[in-house]
């Protein structure tokens, strides 16, 4: 469901456009020091994104299949899909599984914990977060499976020590409001994080992300993001696009890898399972605001694509 207090950035910048709808749901911090010999085995989470921040000390990431990483202090690790993986002392360390660590409950967003041996102290910074929007999750699917900063002494050293020490105060003085501001900053760790990958990854320019900094196929994705109830045409997004019928359908479909009504109707079906999930708003409603001219119509176009009705998703997801 859209936020009614988003105020969108210049069709000039679709790519910051869908940065902006990156809105974290579901955040937890855990703050944590460690003794050596420590090791914790972090569980496989579905449709969630973990971070690990190093704040002092040092440690070793494990994660399946994958040779074990040295982690400094000013390391940040972003899982984006929730990959199992273990955080030791050492590499031959015995790990304890998760939720077998005792914690101490802060509020309903914060813990602290306290494990370990007694040797050399290291602390962490973690959290478990999620993403409520279609555009948000089409951008984590494209992320690597791990993705990682190195950069405690330059310019994104210095905004992680700062929103670090954000959070830290917030979680210390438990003022009104305080897990509002937690959760507000987890935005920014994540969001800047994506924001250096994105910068420096030759990846990220390819497919999907490629085509929004296209100026004109870029323009295209705003407006269909923006204005998905919109009867949008063909000819209609070619003439917002600036270019010919057949030269943007051919570049719209090489960039993105489907024709631009295949992406229109499949982003409108996502949106709406979305608003079937999150809202008890009535189903034609939410058919209309897809875009569709009758309830029949969505229903069918929605069971087609996701194999059940829209009715059954919310049973689905209240079973």
């Amino acid at each position: 469901m859209s936020d009614p207090s988003f105020q969108p950035p210049p069709l000039s910048d679709p790519l910051g456009e869908v940065l902006h709808m990156l809105h974290l749901t579901g955040t937890l911090y855990c703050r944590a020091e460690m003794t050596a010999p420590w090791g914790i085995t972090m569980p496989r989470l579905i449709d969630s994104m973990m971070f690990v921040i190093v704040t002092a000390g040092r440690c070793w990431l494990k994660m399946p299949g994958q040779e074990p990483v040295m982690l400094h202090q000013g390391s940040m690790v972003l899982l984006p899909h929730g990959t199992n993986y273990d955080l030791l002392s050492a590499v031959d360390a015995t790990p304890t599984p998760l939720f077998d660590i005792p914690v101490e409950r802060i509020g309903n967003r914060y813990e602290i914990m306290t494990h370990g041996g007694g040797g050399e102290m290291t602390r962490a910074t973690s959290g478990v977060v999620q993403f409520d929007h279609v555009a948000a999750k089409r951008l984590v699917t494209l992320l690597p499976d791990v993705l990682r900063i190195d950069a405690w002494e330059d310019e994104i050293g210095s905004w992680l020590q700062s929103t670090l020490a954000l959070i830290a105060r917030e979680a210390s003085m438990l003022r009104p409001g305080g897990e509002t501001v937690m959760t507000r900053l987890a935005d920014i760790l994540v969001i800047q994080a994506i924001r250096t990958w994105l910068d420096r990854a030759p990846e990220a320019n390819l497919g999907w992300l490629a085509a929004l900094r296209d100026k004109q196929i870029g323009r295209t994705l705003a407006l269909i993001h923006r204005r998905p109830e919109h009867d949008w045409s063909v000819a209609e997004l070619a003439s917002e696009a600036g270019m010919s019928r057949s030269a943007f359908s051919a570049r719209f479909t090489e960039l993105v890898s489907q024709p631009v009504m295949q992406y229109l109707a499949q982003w409108r079906l996502h949106l709406a399972r979305s608003d079937l999930l999150d809202t008890r708003e009535a189903v034609g409603t939410i058919a209309a605001r897809a875009g569709y001219q009758s309830e029949a119509a969505f229903g069918r176009a929605f069971k087609q694509f996701f194999g059940v009705p829209p009715g059954a998703i919310r049973k689905l997801a209240a079973a």
